[in-house]
């Protein structure tokens, strides 16, 4: 998987800095709005908020828009909209699996956006259950390279729950259980760690192995859903290798 890790890794790296920056904005602010609503206020007693603030605040997020994301969830302030998680799940060209995650307030909006993202894009709907069996929910926290080296990250995460350390290049990626992604994050803190993100994430059991070609109409596919207002994450069980990024970024 480590082909695709780097691909989604890179994807998120260059989110920041490119003209999707507002779209990325607007996904990180939910993000924390409703962990609010659902944990509570206080960062210190609600980890989800803690770290949907850390990854928000990690992408340039400013401050004030935090803040009020944080007062609109805790019914402070008006404005705050009755979220909820849906999952799409579908194929991409070749039988590629895509699970589509959305945040959103309007069901049939949600919906209707990603079956035409995907339709225009040589996919299609899928029915629930058909896709997503391929995929475990696992933590994945992303730690920086500089200063740390595989072993020390080791020996930091593994009486936490971490089941591997990959080298994904700029990044090292932390996988454990969802439930253990907060005690994995907290003994890197323990020890002087910094890291970019944390959260639960899916992560594909199988994967299917792409060529130049297929590689680009996944991604073509993945930018689409990304574009979606409601959609807040897209995961597939594409595999794109070193060799096949390289020709991409050429």
């Amino acid at each position: 998987m480590s082909g695709h890790s780097k691909w989604a890794t890179t994807k998120h790296q260059k989110a920041a800095k490119d003209a999707k920056r507002g779209k990325l904005f607007a996904r990180l602010i939910k993000n924390v709005e409703v962990a609010c609503r659902m944990g509570g206020a206080d960062p210190a007693g609600n980890p989800t908020l803690y770290d949907a603030i850390q990854k928000a605040r990690k992408n340039s997020v400013p401050i004030d828009n935090i803040e009020r994301a944080v007062k609109r969830g805790s019914g402070q302030e008006a404005g705050g909209a009755d979220y909820q998680t849906i999952m799409y799940e579908g194929y991409g060209p070749s039988g590629v699996a895509v699970l589509v995650e959305c945040l959103t307030d309007n069901r049939n909006r949600a919906a209707g956006e990603v079956r035409v993202a995907l339709t225009r894009n040589g996919g299609s709907m899928a029915d629930p259950g058909s896709v997503s069996y391929l995929f475990s929910r696992k933590g994945v926290v992303v730690v920086p390279k500089a200063g740390s080296t595989e072993d020390s990250i080791l020996d930091a995460v593994l009486d936490a729950g971490a089941e591997e350390v990959n080298d994904l290049g700029e990044v090292f990626e932390v996988i454990s259980e969802a439930t253990d992604v907060v005690a994995v994050r907290t003994a890197l803190q323990a020890t002087g760690i910094d890291y970019d993100s944390a959260e639960a994430t899916f992560v594909p059991s199988m994967s299917v192995p792409a060529d130049l070609e297929l590689a680009k109409k996944v991604i073509k596919l993945v930018d689409a859903l990304e574009d979606c207002d409601d959609v807040q994450a897209v995961y597939s069980n594409i595999d794109i290798s070193d060799e096949v990024l390289a020709e991409l970024d050429a």
